[in-house]
């Protein structure tokens, strides 16, 4: 199970951290990811990590602006979110999967997301 918690109303240029929490005891054993998705959008990619946390991935939209990372002890994976834009506006979801990839189809386990609004 998955739980994401942080999200909430931020001005442009602000700065968000997302935090998504992870029950049981396999945790380290997934890829993890952060999805976003805004209405009337499909799902999309923002960021993954590997299972260790030494390497990351982000989407070009998002790339020097958002920084994810992972707390193994903590069953935990964070997305701090710098330099907000109102197009960042969405719902912001953590996925676990057992594939470092950037589709959604590859990650098996959903949490139910975080609103993040960004205001110009």
């Amino acid at each position: 199970q998955l739980q994401a918690s942080g999200g909430g109303l931020a001005q442009a240029g602000g700065s968000l951290r997302l935090s998504c929490a992870a029950s049981g005891r396999t945790f380290s054993s997934y890829f993890m990811g952060w999805f976003r998705q805004a209405p009337g959008k499909e799902r999309e990619f923002v960021a993954a990590v590997t299972q260790s946390g030494g390497s990351s991935a982000y989407a070009d939209s998002v790339k020097g602006r958002f920084t994810i990372s992972r707390d193994n002890a903590k069953n935990t994976v964070y997305l701090q979110m710098n330099s907000l834009e109102p197009e960042d506006t969405a719902v912001y979801i953590c996925a676990a999967g057992l594939s470092y990839a950037k589709s959604p189809s590859l990650y098996g386990y959903w949490g139910l997301g975080t609103q993040v609004t960004v205001s110009s």
